[in-house]
Order: C-alpha cells, then sequence, then structure tokens
C-alpha cells in the first residue's frame, strides 16, 4: 500500500474522518484529502499525522507493515492541557464584518487553550460558550478595527445591557453592531464610525450570536 491507502486505512481504523484529521494536525481538509489522493511522504506533517492515526511515519511511508511497531502514545492535548491548567476555546473561521459578511459559507473550527483566569477577566461563561472570530471592515472604528480578533459570549443572546457590542446575523449576514432596544419594538444597529448610516430591525430580521466581552488586536 502506498501513503495514500494507509492513510485511508487508518482512519477507517479509528473511525475518524480528513476533516477531524486535519484539524487535529492544523491543515486544511484538502490538504489531508491531496495527500491521500497523491501522496508524499516527505510531508512535513508526517509526524504528527502518524501520531494522531497513532502509528509511525514509518507505516505510512511504507517501511513497516506492522502499524504499532515502534509506536509510543504521548499524553493527548486535552491531557497537557488539563495538567496545565487550560480549558479550550474555539476559534471559528468565521469573518464577521464590521459592515455585514455573507454567512452562507462553510465554516470549519480550530480549539485553542487558553488559562482559565485569563478567560475569566471577561466573563464567567463556561468555555464551550465562548467562540473566537475575526472583524472586518472599518464601521466600529475606533473601537474595532479591521482584523481584530474577537472573543464572543454566546451565552448572552439577550440585550440585558443598551448599546453592548454584539456579534449578529441580519439578512443572511454576519456583522458586529452595537444594539439598541428601541419603544417601538426595533432594534436599532449603531456603527461606531460616524460615516456609516445606522439601520433597524424588526419582527425577528436580526439573531444575537453573542456579546462580544474581549478583542485581540496586532500591534
Amino acid at each position: 500500500m502506498g501513503l495514500g491507502e494507509r492513510i485511508r486505512e487508518r482512519l477507517e481504523a479509528k473511525g475518524m474522518s480528513q476533516a477531524e484529521l486535519a484539524r487535529r494536525v492544523g491543515v486544511s481538509q484538502p490538504s489531508i484529502n491531496h495527500l491521500i489522493r497523491r501522496g508524499a511522504s516527505g510531508s512535513s506533517h508526517l509526524h504528527k499525522i502518524a501520531a494522531v492515526l497513532e502509528t509511525t511515519p514509518a507505516y505510512l511511508s511504507g517501511q513497516t507493515d506492522d502499524p504499532n511497531e515502534g509506536f509510543v502514545a504521548g499524553p493527548t492535548t486535552e491531557e497537557v492541557a488539563a495538567e496545565l491548567g487550560l480549558v479550550p476555546v474555539r476559534e471559528l473561521d468565521l469573518t464577521l464584518g464590521m459592515g455585514a459578511t455573507f454567512l452562507d459559507v462553510p465554516v470549519t473550527e480550530t480549539i485553542r487553550h487558553f488559562p482559565i483566569d485569563f478567560l475569566r477577566a471577561y466573563t464567567r461563561s463556561a468555555p464551550d460558550k465562548l467562540f473566537f472570530a475575526q472583524g472586518m471592515g472599518d464601521s466600529m472604528e475606533p473601537t474595532l478595527r479591521d482584523t481584530d480578533l474577537l472573543l464572543i459570549d454566546s451565552s448572552q443572546r439577550s440585550i440585558n445591557m443598551a448599546e453592548k457590542v454584539w456579534a449578529i446575523t441580519y439578512a443572511g449576514f454576519g456583522a458586529i453592531k452595537r444594539l439598541r432596544p428601541l419603544p417601538s419594538g426595533g432594534v436599532e444597529m449603531m456603527a461606531d464610525n460616524p460615516h456609516v448610516p445606522n439601520a433597524t430591525a424588526y419582527d425577528g430580521e436580526m439573531q444575537i450570536m453573542g456579546r462580544v466581552v474581549a478583542v485581540i488586536r496586532k500591534v
């Protein structure tokens, strides 16, 4: 068997999808699919792929026919994280327009680990209710900037604090806006940039994904 066949065999033995393997290795699913279809024994990710599939690079590259020969299981990411006092938080491959971004696209996620004390500085919600996503555009300037990484608390989905910053969907688009409930029953979706006009949503036109509780910015 060639490299691609051996990777496919180990995926089947583990009951694992290509997408899951890609997530654990830190590459895209098309990259794994390409490796399976074309093979590339010199791949820089071969050692990590072998570790995830609980075998060795020697087996995947055809140097041995025993997938267990020489394999020593190391601690899992979850075990290392627990030892270090870290908790998992999702990072979604989802750009939320500070303006608007169309949401009808495939979304992948990566798991990052953070100290619980770091997260507690911004929210008391459970880590599985939090996710990171990137902002795009300038409608929330100067508060938020293009490409800022936003920490969003999805447990907060009702406007109990007026004029906070929220991640929302509106007319099929994802956006970052300040929200203000109106006496008419509508919700005003406000931009911080004075050159960008506000809009008003009525009758369930807008859904709240969560409240933006922190921002990570490049310097």
